[in-house]
C-alpha cells in the first residue's frame, strides 16, 4: 500500500507528563455534537502539611508544564498491547529458520551498503506521534483524503462503527513530520487504538488516507484487520516503535519494528504481517512479517554501542525484530517528540540522545549475528 519513502533522515519530562484520567465514561462512538467536550480535571485537595511544605509542593507545581488534563502526548510504556500479543513474546527459546544465513546475509548487505553502513533510527522523520487521550477527549469523525487516486472510499471507513468515526483526537494534536504524517490516538478507558497515515487538519477538520481502529488493544494481537492500519503490514505501527518512556526507563519492553530495503514479493508474507508490499524475487529475501532476534548467545555489555543501541540489542535478544514495511534504509522507528515538544516546548530526544545524531544511534550493531525465525513462528 505504501511506497519506499524512510531515509535517513532537554531533560526527560517523564515526571511532568499529566496523569492520563481513564474513569471518565467514553464519548458517543458516532457523532461530535453529542461527545463530551474536553474540560478541565479538578484534582483533590491537597492533604493538611506543615505550611512550608505546601508552599514548596506549591512551586514546584508551578515550574511543571501546564498539560491538558485529557491528554497524555506519548505511548505508555511497554506497548499498548498485552502480554498474549506479537509484541509481547519472548522469542529465546524459539527455532532458527532453516535459511537463516542466507537472509540475515541479505538483511547486513542492506545496511552496510546504505548510509554509511549505520541503521536508521527515525525519530525526526517517519515515525509516529501518539496521544494517550482520556475517556473525557472529546471525539470527532476523521475524512477520507483520497490520496492514492483510488476514486471510492472504500466500505468500512465511514458511517456508524467505522474506522475514522468517532476519533478522539485532541483538536491542537500534530502528526509526526514527514510525508508519512503518522498519528496515533490510545484510549486506555475504551481500550482502543487509531493509527492514521497522513493525517492532517484542513480547515478545522481532521482527514487521513488510511489507517485504521483497533477494539479490544489489551486483549488483540496486535495487528489491524480487514486491510486498515497504516502499515503495509497490517502490523500496528507504533506498538514496534522504540517510547520516549521507553528510553527514559532504560529499558525496552516490547518487540520492534524493522523496515527493510528489499523485502520479499508481496504474495509471500510470514504471520503475524496481514498483507505485504514487497517486490524482492530473491530466494532468500525477507518476507514482510518474519520475525528475527539478536543471537541470545551475544554479550550486549561489551559490545559498542550507543545506550539506545544498548537498549534495542536487549529487547532484540528477548522479543526480536518483526518486518512491518519496505524503506529507503534499514531503519527503525522512535516515538517522534514533536507532540511533547508542541505542548511544552522541548522535545525530549536530544537529551535522550545523549547528544548524538540520530543517524548515529545504531552505529555499531551487529547486524549479522541476528537469527531468522521459522516463518508465520507463533500463528496459532
Amino acid at each position: 500500500m505504501r511506497t519506499p519513502r524512510r531515509t535517513v533522515a532537554a531533560v526527560a519530562i517523564a515526571a511532568a507528563l499529566a496523569t492520563v484520567a481513564t474513569s471518565a465514561a467514553p464519548a458517543a462512538a458516532s457523532t461530535t455534537a453529542a461527545a463530551p467536550g474536553n474540560g478541565p480535571v479538578t484534582a483533590a485537595a491537597a492533604p493538611s502539611a506543615p505550611g512550608g511544605v505546601v508552599l514548596r509542593a506549591q512551586r514546584r507545581a508551578a515550574a511543571q508544564p501546564k498539560l491538558p488534563a485529557a491528554y497524555d502526548h506519548t505511548a505508555p510504556r511497554g506497548s499498548f498491547f498485552g502480554p498474549t500479543s506479537v509484541w509481547k513474546q519472548d522469542v529465546r527459546k524459539a527455532p532458527v529458520n532453516p535459511r537463516s544465513a542466507a537472509m540475515v546475509a541479505g538483511l547486513h548487505r542492506q545496511v552496510t551498503t546504505l548510509y554509511n553502513g549505520v541503521a536508521a533510527f527515525n525519530v525526526s522523520n517517519y515515525s509516529t506521534n501518539v496521544y494517550t487521550v482520556s475517556g473525557a477527549q472529546r471525539r470527532v469523525d476523521v475524512a477520507f483524503d483520497d490520496c492514492q487516486k483510488k476514486k471510492y472510499t472504500p466500505a468500512g471507513l465511514l458511517g456508524a462503527g467505522g474506522q475514522f468515526t468517532g476519533v478522539p483526537i485532541p483538536d491542537d494534536a500534530v502528526p509526526a513530520r514527514g510525508s508519512d504524517g503518522q498519528l496515533t490516538i490510545y484510549s486506555p478507558s475504551t481500550d482502543q487504538l487509531w493509527e492514521f497515515w497522513r493525517a492532517k487538519r484542513v480547515d478545522g477538520r481532521w482527514q487521513a488516507c488510511w489507517g485504521g481502529r483497533i477494539d479490544a488493544v489489551s486483549t488483540s494481537p496486535g495487528y489491524f484487520s480487514g486491510g486498515f492500519g497504516a502499515a503495509a503490514t497490517g502490523l500496528s505501527f507504533s506498538a514496534g516503535a522504540i517510547g520516549i518512556k521507553d528510553v527514559q526507563a532504560g529499558s525496552i519492553d516490547h518487540a520492534l519494528s524493522l523496515q527493510i530495503v528489499e523485502p520479499k514479493k508481496w504474495t509471500t508474507f510470514s504471520w503475524p504481517a496481514q498483507r505485504s508490499d514487497g517486490f524482492s524475487t530473491d530466494p532468500d529475501a525477507i518476507p514482510e512479517g518474519l520475525r528475527l532476534r539478536l543471537d541470545p548467545a551475544v554479550d550486549v555489555e561489551s559490545l559498542k554501542l550507543t545506550p539506545i543501541g544498548k537498549m534495542v540489542a536487549r529487547a532484540a535478544q528477548k522479543y526480536g525484530f518483526i518486518v512491518t514495511d519496505k524503506a529507503g534504509a534499514v531503519a527503525l522507528t522512535a516515538e517522534s517528540g514533536t507532540a511533547t515538544a508542541n505542548a511544552t516546548g522541548v522535545d525530549p530526544w536530544p537529551a535522550l540522545m545523549r547528544g548524538k545524531p540520530h543517524y548515529e544511534i545504531m552505529r555499531g550493531f551487529p547486524w549479522d549475528k541476528l537469527q531468522a525465525l521459522p516463518e508465520n513462528y507463533g500463528k496459532p
